[in-house]
Formats: structure tokens, C-alpha cells, sequence
């Protein structure tokens, strides 16, 4: 209770520090308005069409080349829609700036146009929508391809705070101590509470070697902590086995990325080859990833031609997605373990064995991620992200915010973690042993 009374304290002040700034702009604003009033009407009679519009410029501006604002050309797309906007309202604003904004001479057109767009984004209100500028948008290629300087953490926005969706399995952050569900309130000195995911990952970012200081809350916990994380390379596996006891197999996919499919496979085989009576699935701690990957992994556990996982688009149209054959899993006795860092893909494919074969979850409730994104390039090397369906599990369940939550919970706890305790994982074998030995 005390842990929910601090977070909610937290909310709070995001709201009060919202509304001062808020209060604070109004004030600066009325300020200038007395200030600038008289003025401005004796502009708009010497120049009364000044404001009337914008001269179309004949060229584009280059997409990788730093643009003086003073030269750049501006190009715009004409459109003929039936509801207006005024969108000339953009073009005033970039004119007074280039006109009047004190730094006008070393201001960026490029980089303008980029803020412009991810202000466009961020009205959405989606926190999954994203614009990449060609250097991020090289970065999140390597992030998909399980190659990059970083932590190795995903993140979200969650109660409009930034979390730790999940510390990818041995990463500087899960040694550091950074676990799911973390809050996120301090970049170094930097508060997190006005970031987009993308702000605060460009500020968590950096090379191999140099150092992050984050200012975490963790679940349950009254006082924030301060960790220092040494950035590295992260290159991970997706997907691994062990053995366990009476051959039971350990198997855990940490992320969908490009190569899961070919790691599972030989996890697959490996499970096959020792004859194994029982597999614990673990998808803790895994962020998702490619959606067509958790199609394919989820095929080599579910019969083949039965649905995976439901698509609405923005038209209300939904369409299954079904398993495309190789299966060789689904004769064998599983448990899935869950926890709040399973997002996205790992949600998928935990909702279809729940929902297909009726397999028990073990955990903690999912973090709740129930949307598709398209990633779609764009011209220079930028690229952007735009959400363009809901998902539902096989029975229509839609999991937004919501999560998936486990038929046997089992909370993990500090100490557990300082311990090196997994009480989950211990429960995991106990149900997979009943599974294959019922009693009699």
C-alpha cells in the first residue's frame, strides 16, 4: 500500500509540474502579448498581407546535409482535402523564426523538419509511433539485428512514466541491477518525466565503455536508487536450452529479432534429440520484437493452420494469423512463464499457447503491449514507425495496458533478487513434473 501511495505520489507531481509550466507559458505569453499588441498592429498596416501565405520553393532540401535556415528552400505537398486545416499556420511560425529567433543563422532547416515531425508523432498520443532520423534509424535497424552499443533495456512509457520493459538477459543492465517494471525518474541529472521512449533512449545510448547514471525506483521500494551503468556491445542470443532435471528442457527466448526463428530451431532440435518429457518455457524479461517472428516460432509449438493472434485495422477489419507448419513441440507437455517484462511478441505467442492448447502461465501479470507498428522507410536514410493495428489473442482478447495475466502467480521480491532466488522458475518445474507424473 505504502509502494502504491508513493507511486501515485509521483503521478502527482507529473501532473502539478505539468500544470506549472503550463501556468507558467500562459504568463510569458500574456506578458508578451501586452508587451508586442500595439506593435503588432501597426505591422499589420504597413504589411496586412504578410501573413496571408508562403512562396512554394522549387527544390528539396538534402536530407543529410546541415541547411542554414536563412537558404533552405521549402517544398510543400499540395492536398486537396475536404475538411480544412490551416496549415499555413506551420509556415508562419517557420517564418518568424527564420525572421526574428535570435540564433537564426546557425539554426538547422534538416533538423527543424525533423522536429517537426516528431511533434506531428507525438500528438498522436501513441508513444509507439516514431520518427528516425537516419542515424537512429541505423540504430534501431542494428536493435532488431541484436547488435548495438547500449545497456541492453527496452522501454516504455507506463502512467506516464518511462520503464524498464525489460533488461535484456546479460546485459550491463540486468548486472547493474535494473530489473521489469523499474521506474525510470533521472538521466544522469536529466528527469525523465517530459521524455518521449526516443529522447530517453538517445540520452541512455552511448559508446562502448563511457557510463549512464540512472535514477531508478523499484517495484515495491520506497526510496529511488541511483545505478551507474557501463554501456557495451550487446550482442545476445534469442533463444537458448538447458537441461534440467528428469531431461526437462529450459527453454527461454529473449527476443524476436531477425535470427530467433533460426536459434529456436536448433533449441528445437536439440529438445528433440535429448527426448525430452517436458518444457518450461521462459519468456520473462523478453520486449517482443518482429511480429512475423512470433508467427513462425509460435508454428514450431501449435498445429499448423491454427490462428495465432487477431489483427484489427483503424477500419475495425480483423484478420486471423495463423501458424505456417513445422511443428514439432506441440506433443510435449509446457508451462510458459511470464512476467511484466514479456511485451509485444512474447505476448502474442503466450496468448496463443494459452488460448490453443490451453497451457498453464506461471508469473506475473504482462506489461500490456496490444499494438502492430509498420516500420516504413522514408528518403535520405530516415525512417518512421506508425502503429497500424490492435492485436487479440485467439479468443479476442484485446491486452492493451491490461496485460495477460498468469494462472499461477508468483511474485518475485527483493530479496529474491538479491538472493539469486527464482521462485518462479522453481514453481515452473514443480507444475511440469506433475504434468508428466500425474498422481495417481
Amino acid at each position: 500500500m505504502e509502494s502504491e501511495n508513493f507511486e501515485e505520489k509521483i503521478k502527482q507531481e507529473i501532473i502539478e509540474d505539468k500544470e506549472k509550466k503550463e501556468k507558467e507559458n500562459m504568463e510569458k505569453n500574456l506578458h508578451l502579448f501586452k508587451r508586442y499588441s500595439s506593435l503588432l498592429v501597426i505591422i499589420f498596416l504597413v504589411a496586412g498581407s504578410f501573413f496571408l501565405g508562403y512562396k512554394k520553393g522549387q527544390s528539396n532540401i538534402p536530407d543529410n546535409k546541415n541547411v542554414p535556415l536563412e537558404k533552405a528552400i521549402i517544398e510543400n505537398k499540395a492536398s486537396s482535402q475536404n475538411e480544412k486545416v490551416d496549415f499555413s499556420l506551420f509556415w508562419k511560425v517557420w517564418d518568424l523564426v527564420k525572421e526574428k529567433h535570435i540564433e537564426r543563422n546557425n539554426l538547422d532547416a534538416q533538423k527543424m523538419v525533423y522536429g517537426a515531425i516528431n511533434g506531428m508523432l507525438s500528438a498522436t498520443g501513441d508513444p509507439y509511433s516514431s520518427f528516425f532520423n537516419p542515424e537512429e534509424s541505423k540504430m534501431f535497424s542494428q536493435d532488431i539485428a541484436g547488435s548495438f552499443d547500449g545497456i541492453g533495456a527496452e522501454l516504455g512509457i507506463k502512467d506516464e512514466i518511462l520503464t524498464v520493459i525489460a533488461p535484456l538477459d546479460g546485459s550491463p543492465a540486468q548486472k547493474a541491477g535494473i530489473r521489469s517494471g523499474d521506474k525510470i525518474l533521472k538521466i544522469d541529472e536529466k528527469s525523465s518525466l517530459e521524455l518521449t521512449i526516443d529522447q530517453a533512449v538517445d540520452l541512455i545510448r552511448g559508446k562502448k565503455g563511457t557510463q549512464v547514471k540512472l535514477t531508478i525506483l523499484h517495484s515495491g521500494d520506497q526510496e529511488t536508487t541511483e545505478i551507474t551503468v557501463v554501456r557495451e556491445t550487446i550482442k545476445l542470443d534469442s533463444a537458448k536450452v538447458e537441461f534440467k532435471d528428469d531431461g526437462i528442457a529450459y527453454l527461454k527466448i529473449i527476443k524476436f529479432s531477425d535470427d530467433v526463428d533460426v536459434q529456436f530451431d536448433s533449441a528445437m532440435n536439440k529438445i528433440i534429440a535429448q527426448k525430452s518429457k517436458g518444457i518450461v518455457l521462459d519468456l520473462r524479461d523478453n520486449p517482443g520484437g518482429l511480429l512475423d517472428k512470433s508467427i513462425k516460432v509460435a508454428s514450431r509449438m501449435i498445429a499448423k493452420g491454427n490462428v495465432v493472434v487477431l489483427e484489427e485495422n483503424n477500419a475495425g477489419k480483423k484478420d486471423s494469423l495463423h501458424t505456417i507448419g513445422g511443428d514439432k513441440l506441440s506433443s510435449i507437455p509446457m508451462v510458459v512463464l511470464i512476467n511484466e517484462g514479456s511485451a509485444s511478441a512474447s505476448e502474442i505467442l503466450a496468448g496463443a499457447l494459452k488460448d490453443d492448447r490451453g497451457i498453464t502461465l506461471i508469473g506475473e501479470k504482462t506489461f500490456g503491449k496490444g499494438s502492430v507498428q509498420q516500420l516504413m522507410d522514408l528518403p535520405g536514410g530516415s525512417s518512421v514507425k506508425i502503429t497500424v493495428a490492435k492485436w487479440l489473442t485467439p479468443k479476442g482478447d484485446y491486452i492493451m495496458e491490461k496485460g495477460i495475466a498468469p494462472d499461477v502467480e508468483v511474485k518475485m521480491t527483493s530479496d529474491d533478487y538479491k538472493n539469486e532466488r527464482d521462485p518462479q522458475l522453481d514453481k515452473a518445474m514443480e507444475i511440469i513434473k506433475e504434468k508428466i507424473n500425474p498422481v495417481k
